[in-house]
């Protein structure tokens, strides 16, 4: 870790608030093999970056936000004093009016001692706070469930129970998080008793669920029987406990379940090491170690070490072996290693970069927001089981193009390779919600009964945006099928270290075009190392100075340059450079433009790239904020656009918003509402969206019209014969200069998050930046533009 004195604390910034760490000049990088930390090197460029991402702006990852208006005194008089009195008096008289008046059946508290963060270790409560703030993150992207992080100080359990149990007025369930065992068990059990709320302990429940899912599919693979199967665990831990009882609750028979820890088998009568948990599930047998146990065993769970299974113990197991290594970050065996001696095994680990990933993020923001939406007394084995049963059928299903584009364009199909869904697949929200909840109502733990199962899928598919999911499963793409991005400014810091990241993402090979010894004076200054292992592009030095400058003159020579201005070109303009890299194979795509103006880049770009025959280029910003997305063109390049150019771009807008998940619903912007004021801009929209017409379209659009008209379903039911079935999506604004204004307002102003703008049309993939762009924008950008190629 950095160091943590004084002296060592180095921010950015002209105050605490919004300042941004940055690594000293004795900064050595993060511990290395030890408390679960990688070894591999370019783990210290995440860790840096963690560092930053965590104080840029208002430190940490969370804020409350006001749900009703508070901007005047009538607001604040219903609000707070006297108005609050009403609901106050309501819930005094029927509690259950609570979760009608208040946010407490939204609401999960994540709470932790510190005990077991992670792979860390005990770290303590005030440590663990960064892991509960990004749980409650992962609860709001993945189920609109609102998580409030609490961090206990103590490792006596009467204390923490005694704490938490008071906490239930609060809140509509209880996030157990990272508590070591076997204090976790006592805590949970203590805790379920005296609350009647849901009480789940993510760590034994969360993995549990998504490994039965994945045992579920993979019985049925193999056609086993569960009451005929046999299964060795080993780790005795929290999760291993969970994942044991889970599937006996499932059917899996008491003596087929061989448990063992670090000292062997755990068999009726062993005395060392055993607590009442392990002693639950000891039986007789005589094998006595890990080898012992999975001699002809059908099913291998792993929740303990990396190395613990070697090709000796894969190879005795049963023909179509189940082998589940979850150990983190390394498995026990590696899927290569299980190939390279069983054809026929299936396989599962806790890691994104082999198939099968057994994730919690699969399971707890969705069995909570079924469990809330019931108002649920609890957790129950039924709704477990619902939930990994509604996991395994996903899997089974015809899986959606959007999924789909994650996997090298190769439709993944149910089967070996694909027995457990991926976490960003849309249709989870609407999967397993609705199951964990039928199991409440079957199971009589359902304070508020469903009535309407399929309004409430709609309900839910409602709760989120699809632009995250559809992001990340680009991003998915591009890890899948890394590519090549030159970086044009390669020697500012900024550039360095989103190169840095594109590369410790698995997004591909990062270029960056410089001087290596000016890099690598910043890289020193910065505290980083490795400049050997990044790709280098200087055209001082560069064997394809005279191809380029010949394939820059083709293009050039009858407008304007003579050959010594396109060699002057190449040599000193590094957009240039780098676009002639792209346009030539030698790079996949390239960012610029963190130091040069928008025109200035995109001049430089054209003079080497075309758009697409029959497309137009344009600029177009992506907003995102409290769970909807807004398209906004042409915000960089056509100033005054004409009513043919409009229309053409509603239509590629409307494109691209149909490719990240949305049905396009677009309005050509005016100050104007159909006709009330006949001037030069307004008709220019009103003849696109009559040439729009005379085309074959497949998506809603209408104008011209004010934004108040394309956003507000009130405002919009006063012109009934609008052709907008809801709020507009897609904004084409009538000039560049509204467009430019809107978006950098929106995102100045803090209503939310900015993608882009995106650069559309080129022929060949090319993304400019915005000058002071941070680094995690860069780097995004820098992969949308290798999904681009």
């Amino acid at each position: 870790m950095p160091p943590s004195g004084p002296e060592h604390q180095r921010f950015t910034g002209t105050n605490t608030i919004g300042a941004v760490w940055e690594a000293p000049a004795d900064y050595r990088g993060p511990p290395r093999g030890q408390n679960g930390m990688s070894d591999d090197d370019k783990f210290e460029g995440i860790y840096s970056e963690a560092l930053r991402f965590h104080t840029r702006g208002r430190p940490g990852k969370l804020e409350i936000v006001p749900t009703k208006p508070v901007a005047t005194q009538a607001d604040l008089s219903l609000a707070y004093s006297p108005g609050v009195a009403a609901p106050c008096l309501a819930i005094a008289d029927d509690a259950n009016t609570a979760y009608d008046f208040t946010n407490r059946g939204n609401t999960v508290a994540v709470i932790s001692n510190g005990t077991a963060v992670l792979g860390l270790g005990n770290l303590g409560a005030l440590a663990s706070k960064p892991v509960m703030e990004g749980k409650a993150v992962l609860f709001k992207r993945f189920s609109d469930v609102d998580g409030i992080d609490i961090e206990v100080s103590t490792e006596d359990v009467d204390e923490f129970v005694n704490c938490v149990r008071f906490l239930g007025a609060s809140f509509g369930g209880i996030n157990l998080e990272d508590i070591k065992a076997p204090e976790c068990f006592i805590i949970e059990q203590r805790l379920r008793e005296l609350m009647d709320i849901p009480i789940f302990h993510d760590d034994q429940h969360g993995t549990a669920i998504i490994a039965a899912a994945g045992f579920i599919n993979a019985l049925d693979l193999t056609e086993r029987k569960i009451e005929e199967t046999t299964l060795v665990v080993n780790g005795a831990g929290a999760a291993s406990i969970a994942c044991v009882e889970l599937l006996k609750s499932m059917g899996l028979p008491h003596n087929n379940v061989t448990l063992c820890d670090s000292k062997g088998v755990i068999y009726q009568g062993r005395e060392e090491g055993m607590n009442q948990w392990k002693s639950a599930h000891a039986i007789e047998t005589d094998a006595r170690t890990l080898a012992d146990a999975l001699k002809g065993a059908d099913v291998f769970f792993g929740l303990s070490v990396k190395g613990a299974v070697d090709q000796d113990m894969v190879a005795s197991m049963a023909h179509n072996p189940i082998i589940f290594a979850m150990a983190n970050p390394d498995p026990e065996i590696t899927p290569e290693e299980v190939a390279a001696v069983r054809g026929d095994a299936i396989m599962a680990t806790g890691r994104s970069d082999y198939p099968n990933q057994v994730n919690n993020v699969l399971g707890f923001p969705y069995i909570f927001r079924g469990a809330l939406d019931v108002r649920a007394s609890t957790i129950n084995d039924d709704m477990k089981i619902a939930a990994a049963e509604a996991l395994a059928e996903l899997a089974r299903q015809d899986v959606p193009d959007e999924v789909a584009a994650a996997y090298k364009g190769e439709r993944p199909q149910y089967g070996p390779n694909y027995v457990i869904p991926v976490p960003f697949d849309p249709r989870l929200i609407t999967q397993v919600p609705p199951a964990v909840a039928q199991a409440a109502m079957d199971t009589g733990v359902a304070r508020r009964p469903i009535i309407d199962m399929e309004t409430y899928r709609h309900e839910l598919q409602a709760r989120l945006d699809p632009t995250s999911g559809s992001l990340q499963l680009i991003f998915d793409r591009v890890q899948a099928d890394p590519k090549r991005v030159v970086f044009a400014e390669g020697e500012e810091e900024k550039i360095i270290r989103a190169a840095l990241s594109y590369r410790a993402a698995g997004y591909g090979t990062p270029i960056l075009v410089g001087r290596e010894h000016r890099i690598k004076e910043t890289m020193e200054t910065m505290g980083l190392t490795g400049i050997e292992e990044l790709e280098i592009a200087n055209a001082k030095v560069s064997p394809h100075l005279q191809l380029y400058t010949d394939h820059l003159y083709e293009r050039m020579q009858r407008r304007g340059l003579l050959y010594r201005d396109c060699v002057r070109y190449v040599n000193q303009d590094r957009n240039v450079f780098a676009a002639l890299m792209v346009a030539n194979g030698h790079a996949d795509a390239m960012v610029t433009g963190l130091t040069r103006s928008y025109q200035v880049a995109y001049d430089d770009i054209r003079r080497v790239i075309d758009p697409v025959p029959g497309r137009r280029v344009f600029g177009l910003s992506i907003m995102v904020s409290r769970g909807r997305t807004v398209f906004i063109a042409d915000t960089t390049v056509h100033d005054q656009p004409t009513s043919v150019e409009l229309a053409d771009i509603a239509m590629q807008s409307a494109d691209m918003a149909r490719r990240l998940g949305h049905e396009p619903r677009v309005a050509l912007l005016s100050y104007s509402n159909f006709g009330y004021k006949a001037t030069g801009h307004a008709e220019r929209v009103r003849d696109a969206v009559a040439l729009m017409d005379s085309r074959d379209q497949d998506f809603e659009y209408d104008g011209e019209m004010s934004p108040d008209v394309a956003l507000n379903p009130e405002i919009m039911a006063l012109y009934p014969f609008s052709r907008l079935s809801g709020p507009a999506n897609v904004l084409v604004m009538p000039t560049l200069h509204a467009a430019s204004i809107a978006s950098k307002l929106f995102e100045e102003m803090g209503g939310g998050t900015v993608i882009g703008p995106l650069l559309i049309g080129l022929d060949k993939p090319a993304q400019i930046v915005q000058m002071g762009t941070n680094v995690s924008d860069i780097v995004n950008i820098a992969a949308l533009a290798a999904y681009e190629a």
